[in-house]
């Protein structure tokens, strides 16, 4: 019979005497203020729709957080620590302006009727990496041999977005995920070169 390692328990509680210190640095975020100013008018304009109250960061404040989020690849908690809200409004305001921006994209007609007026369009499929665990086997592209999204995205002759697709697991192949998303049924019948 082997001895346990523990041979008891304590109920005394213990207090640290060191203290939380937070390091915090200042992150550059490579955004033109046109595309900021542009942002937070559409932030406003939403806030307005809704009629919210009283907000923690202002709509520009928030229009910075979302480039930081998306661009830098900063966390929800390290964007949250350096603007002064929890994680969560982090998370929500992040989510927030992305809707706002998500409804200015044009819809998969739109971008049909627009790239029939082109010479011809590119289609390409592109993986957008994200950090997943082994156990996540369907966001594994064995193209790539790493974790990610599948995106579908539609272009004019001269490389500017016409479309870009909801995002789909990565083990998906991008002739799949273009059927998935309805793009070849789409470009055959607007006759697209």
């Amino acid at each position: 019979m082997t001895k346990p390692l523990v041979g008891g328990f304590s109920t005394k509680k213990t207090v640290s005497t060191r203290g939380f210190r937070m390091l915090f640095h200042r992150s550059g975020v490579d955004v033109s203020s046109s595309t900021l100013r542009f942002l937070s008018a559409r932030l406003h304009t939403s806030r307005r729709e809704r009629d919210t109250r009283w907000r923690r960061l202002t709509c520009g404040r928030q229009a910075l957080l979302t480039p930081a989020h998306l661009r830098c690849g900063h966390t929800y908690a390290q964007l949250a620590a350096g603007f002064g809200i929890s994680v969560s409004t982090a998370y929500r305001y992040i989510a927030e302006a992305v809707q706002a921006l998500a409804a200015l994209a044009p819809t998969l007609e739109q971008a049909m009727q627009t790239a029939a007026t082109k010479s011809y369009a590119i289609l390409d499929g592109t993986l957008l990496p994200t950090d997943r665990i082994a156990a996540d086997r369907c966001f594994y592209s064995g193209k790539h041999k790493k974790h990610g999204m599948n995106v579908q995205v539609l272009t004019d002759p001269f490389g500017r977005l016409l479309w870009a697709s909801p995002a789909v697991p990565g083990a998906i192949r991008d002739i799949r995920a273009a059927h998935t998303h309805g793009i070849i049924e789409a470009v055959t019948g607007a006759r697209i070169n």
